[in-house]
């Protein structure tokens, strides 16, 4: 018998609790059920690996592409799936919020959503507007039930603005507007990541 949704997210928010865990990135459905005969727990969805695996570059697949992506690999696999949701698809809280109430919809048992803008020249959402952002998916998880991890995730690195200070900060206050997890990509030392 399928594996409910509602079992996905409890064993997903399960596995946060014991530590830490390997999220392997399926990209189809091929992927994912290979990955989880391989015996991973959990599966995180990769907007880039999505992407290339149909002929585009990472960023630059719409949304309702990848919302219909992450309902397959929900449907596919009895594996909680924690989605790679980019930026939220929007630029403005009330956008990110109604698009994350559609992406738990699909079935997802975690989210992320990141501070990069895309625009080379302020290449990380303004703080303000950044928290305001996170605290916006958050409302949206919660009216839909509250059973999905957030996940604040922090670019600087990845966007030539490596300030380890500077990615705490904002990643304390992802956590303060509500991320459940925080991730930091880029950051590779076992200082950086003691800090």
């Amino acid at each position: 018998m399928p594996v409910s949704t509602a079992q996905k997210r409890a064993d997903f928010r399960k596995l946060h609790e014991s530590g830490c865990f390997v999220l392997p990135n399926p990209w189809d459905v091929g992927s994912a059920l290979l990955l989880q005969g391989m015996g991973f727990k959990a599966l995180a969805s990769t907007s880039s690996g999505m992407a290339w695996s149909i002929g585009h570059s990472d960023n630059n697949v719409n949304r309702d592409h990848v919302l219909a992506h992450l309902k397959t690999l929900c449907d596919a696999t009895d594996l909680p799936v924690n989605a790679d949701f980019e930026a939220g698809f929007a630029h403005d809280p009330a956008g990110v919020a109604a698009n994350v109430a559609r992406g738990v919809d699909t079935g997802v048992a975690g989210l992320s959503i990141e501070d990069s803008t895309g625009d080379l020249s302020a290449p990380l959402y303004e703080m303000t507007l950044a928290v305001e952002r996170m605290r916006a998916a958050r409302a949206a998880i919660d009216a839909k039930g509250g059973d999905v991890v957030l996940v604040g995730r922090c670019e600087s690195f990845l966007v030539g603005q490596p300030d380890l200070k500077a990615t705490i900060a904002r990643l304390v206050a992802y956590a303060e507007a509500g991320a459940d997890c925080l991730y930091a990509p880029g950051i590779r030392t076992k200082e950086q990541i003691a800090a």
